[in-house]
């Protein structure tokens, strides 16, 4: 298993045979309801990863983690934001190797627009500060239909942080 602990169902992980993404029918971004809806895993991975990036640095469960971005080139989609401590990552999945990470985003990605290509750059911003992310064109947590950072902590309890991030840890540097 290559996503450690992630807090989900099991018919939405990754087929990693293929660089499949849960993809959103139209217009749910846009209708703060549906959007709100959505479960956990598919809202964090659609448009609130920073929130969910910058609660967990807000209250670290591990200390060495920071902010890294995945900025897809000029008229691409797939911007990303996760945590890193350099070796394993987390983000909605869970914890995993960081190299795992950015190969399936780069390859589910290059999968729906031929060409697609990114930068990683470190996160040298509030993530929870609406001013810096709008900025970046990233709604604030204020944005949202209801309390998201408390969505984010929810999310981030239900989790074994120490367990999950030493199973990532092991099948990285296997």
């Amino acid at each position: 298993m290559a996503w450690a602990n992630a807090p989900t169902s099991r018919s939405l992980k990754p087929n990693w045979r293929r660089a499949d993404m849960y993809v959103l029918k139209h217009g749910i971004k846009r209708n703060p309801e549906k959007r709100w809806a959505l479960p956990d895993r598919i809202f964090f991975g659609h448009g609130a990863c920073h929130i969910l990036a910058g609660t967990f640095l807000e209250h670290p469960p591990l200390e060495g983690f920071y902010g890294e971005r995945i900025i897809p080139g000029e008229g691409f989609a797939g911007n990303h934001i996760y945590v890193t401590n350099g070796v394993i990552a987390f983000d909605y999945h869970g914890y995993c190797a960081r190299e795992r990470l950015l190969e399936h985003h780069g390859k589910s990605w290059a999968s729906r627009a031929a060409g697609w290509h990114c930068a990683i750059t470190k996160v040298d911003f509030d993530l929870l500060d609406t001013i810096e992310l709008n900025r970046r064109k990233i709604l604030g947590p204020d944005q949202y239909l209801h309390d998201l950072i408390s969505r984010a902590r929810r999310f981030l309890q239900r989790i074994d942080h120490a367990e999950a991030a030493a199973r990532a840890l092991r099948i990285a540097t296997a």
